[in-house]
């Protein structure tokens, strides 16, 4: 995924699968990443981090959207182990018919 922001970064967020992680990056830079273990269809995410210097810009959210909806397009389940992501998962519950709770 790769858009512009208002302030005219460029946001991209990428599957690292061999990393075990998504990656947002921001005008090239790493700003954070969810973490992730998988199994036969499912997808727990165990971790997500926002570096500070890119805080308070809702990277996170965003972050958090793309992993999600990339797993259920995948068809996987989401286990959300992370509380970031649990979060998310409570505000937003259209994801609910793919979510495990742990």
């Amino acid at each position: 995924m790769t858009d512009d922001t208002t302030t005219h970064d460029t946001v991209d967020i990428v599957r690292n699968d061999a990393g075990r992680r998504y990656e947002l990056t921001v005008d090239g830079a790493l700003a954070g990443y969810a973490q992730f273990r998988t199994g036969p269809d499912t997808i727990v995410f165990t971790h997500t981090v926002v570096k500070p210097a890119f805080e308070g810009r809702g990277l996170g959210s965003r972050l958090a959207k793309f992993v999600l909806d990339d797993a259920v397009a995948k068809g996987e389940t989401i286990v959300p182990e992370c509380p970031f992501i649990a979060a998310y998962l409570r505000r937003h519950t259209e994801y609910e018919a793919s979510v495990d709770w742990p």
